[in-house]
């Protein structure tokens, strides 16, 4: 049997270069959640001994905290822009716009403290987090550019409307103590960039049908998930059977107790 030589001197094995991936990856995630607990002023030792690795590991990836800050940030971005190309392919032009805002505020509520380092540093951005924000703007300009097309949003927004929007959305997500009541003023502030009501229901699109009365609820009152009217009936106030019987269990809960 013929021995399989050895790689070249200085030359790393496939299986190697396997492992530097994963391990790169491993601390790219664990820096993503530790910023996001604790803040950026963690070391990157610690950002070590949280992903299981050793300081050389980090180091060798990430020379220094400034680079992983911008290289966890500049990931996250590239995603979202991805996530665009996604929403574009599968939902009609304003489902796709509003669906993919939704998805970023969701996606980047408590990022606040990666974004904070960021604005102050007048250094930022960087080559790297620089090509990524260029990507992620291009993908919002086309969905707002077929979403106008369709007539799905006010003619006047801009690309950096909805970014700020984005911003916002997020910080609101993060600040509310409950998160479902934090979703649902997000999409009441999206639902202001819509040109006006439409007749056709959906799950991104305006309610309630005007044949109900006026005043219906939008969302459910108890996970601030948008309902679903239908033409005719009593406009329903919860999305379904489970949070029906939570809303009366809290009822239950909250009644004082009866006087003997």
């Amino acid at each position: 049997m013929t021995a399989v030589p050895p790689p070249p001197s200085g030359t790393a094995a496939p299986g190697g270069r396997a492992d530097a991936r994963r391990n790169r990856e491993i601390v790219l995630r664990t820096a993503t959640r530790v910023f996001a607990e604790e803040g950026t002023g963690v070391s990157l030792g610690r950002i070590a001994q949280r992903a299981g690795v050793g300081a050389g590991t980090v180091y060798r990836h990430f020379p220094s905290k400034e680079i992983l800050v911008e290289a966890v940030l500049a990931e996250h971005i590239d995603g979202l822009a991805t996530a665009a190309d996604r929403w574009a392919a599968r939902a009609a032009p304003g489902d796709a716009l509003f669906g993919f805002l939704l998805e970023v505020i969701d996606k980047s509520a408590g990022r606040q403290p990666i974004c904070d380092a960021l604005t102050a540093d007048q250094g930022w951005p960087r080559a790297v987090l620089a090509a990524a924000a260029q990507r992620f703007r291009e993908a919002l300009e086309r969905l707002l550019r077929d979403a106008k097309e369709a007539g799905a949003i006010r003619a006047d927004v801009r690309v950096d409307d909805l970014s700020a929007l984005a911003v916002g959305g997020a910080a609101v997500r993060t600040a509310h103590r409950d998160p479902a009541r934090g979703t649902r003023l997000v999409r009441l502030l999206l639902d202001g960039l819509r040109p006006g009501p439409v007749t056709k229901d959906g799950i991104f699109r305006n309610g309630p049908d005007p044949r109900h009365e006026m005043d219906a609820p939008r969302y459910c009152g108890e996970c601030g998930e948008r309902l679903r009217v239908n033409a005719t009936g009593r406009p329903p106030r919860y999305c379904g059977p489970a949070c029906r019987q939570r809303a009366h269990r809290r009822r239950l809960v909250a009644q004082p107790p009866s006087q003997p």
